[in-house]
């Protein structure tokens, strides 16, 4: 929801007479942010049918045709110039809908889920983080290389502001540790394991979200004095930015933002693709990887090869500069503004 976030703030500064209806999935966790962004919110009954057993398919069926049916309702009263789809169950059956309205996609991930396949199907404009993910859709002539749309605030952060604010030894390096709003317990075990031997090494910056936190904020008061200094542990930052900006090397699992933060700070990167899940987070991990901007770290290894990787990497300036350049490179600073000024075409304007 994010990146549609970024989009719809480049398009309110492109166009002063935007009205926005989202829609979302009902009981989707994203109302609330909506809502605190001046968004009008509508909910919708949505489902997905790949891999939903027997037993299942007939009510996520049922909620699809419901979900067509309340969208039809809210397209009459809404009468929008054109549609925009970021993912989730709930684009199929807007897309449906909304057929014969022009539409943008965007899709996040370098491979695009089936959440977001099935309505391309319907869109005008597809707009892709990168080039590699023109070899999963069958229409080139509808993509358009956008990179990943990031919150303009993001850029408000210096490495010698973002040092100062989070309390960090500008002379030190910074290892920054993060696994989302929920965290990721195995990179937040395997780094409470090494935690002294990393913390020799580097300041860390550990955002461990809150399933873990009571586990890690006991081991950080457990701490020599000197260590606790070096540790500075959370679990959530509202500060992401600030986060990125100080760090020298961040490790983490390979989700779509990946593919836009980290490029924009030029933030060389340890990448644990998520191992219970479809492919995504291990393609977006190879792209990376496959441009010497990030190092791949399986799983299954991290406990055993963590420290052996970060030291690597810290001793070895010239390889770390190296990733920091080539990451840097796949930067794509204005997302945002080139996928709003796709929605103002489409919708029949000119951009400003």
């Amino acid at each position: 929801m994010y990146p549609a976030l970024a989009v719809h703030s480049a398009l309110t500064g492109q166009h002063a007479n935007v009205e926005t209806l989202w829609v979302g999935g009902e009981g989707g966790m994203e109302e609330g942010l909506v809502n605190r962004a001046g968004i009008s919110y509508r909910s919708i009954p949505a489902a997905g049918l790949h891999g939903v057993g027997l037993r299942a398919l007939p009510g996520n069926l049922a909620k699809l045709t419901r979900g067509v049916i309340e969208s039809r309702r809210i397209l009459r009263g809404f009468k929008p110039d054109v549609l925009f789809f970021t993912g989730g169950f709930v684009a199929a059956p807007m897309a449906v809908a909304g057929r014969n309205i022009p539409t943008a996609l965007y899709v996040p991930d370098i491979e695009p889920g089936l959440a977001l396949k099935f309505p391309s199907r319907f869109a005008d404009v597809v707009a892709v983080t990168a080039s590699d993910s023109k070899k999963y859709f069958s229409h080139p002539e509808r993509l358009v290389l956008s990179g990943y749309p990031l919150r303009a605030d993001l850029l408000n952060w210096s490495r010698e502001k973002a040092t100062q604010h989070l309390g960090l030894d500008s002379t030190k390096p910074t290892l920054l540790v993060t696994g989302g709003s929920k965290g990721a317990r195995s990179i937040n075990m395997a780094v409470l394991k090494h935690l002294n031997e990393l913390l020799d090494m580097a300041q860390i910056i550990h955002i461990t979200g809150s399933l873990d936190w009571p586990v890690i904020e006991k081991a950080a008061q457990e701490l020599p004095a000197q260590l606790q200094a070096r540790y500075h542990a959370m679990p959530y930052s509202h500060e992401m930015g600030a986060a990125l900006a100080a760090a020298d090397l961040v490790l983490s699992r390979a989700g779509a933002s990946t593919l836009g933060e980290y490029p924009l700070f030029g933030l060389p990167a340890i990448l644990v693709p998520y191992p219970y899940a479809w492919r995504y987070q291990k393609v977006n991990a190879e792209f990376l990887a496959g441009r010497n901007a990030a190092v791949i770290l399986q799983d299954e290894s991290l406990e055993d090869k963590l420290p052996s990787v970060v030291k690597d990497l810290f001793l070895n300036k010239n390889k770390l500069g190296a990733m920091r350049t080539a990451m840097k490179k796949l930067s794509h600073p204005n997302a945002a503004s080139i996928i709003a000024s796709q929605l103002v075409e489409l919708a029949g304007e000119q951009p400003l």
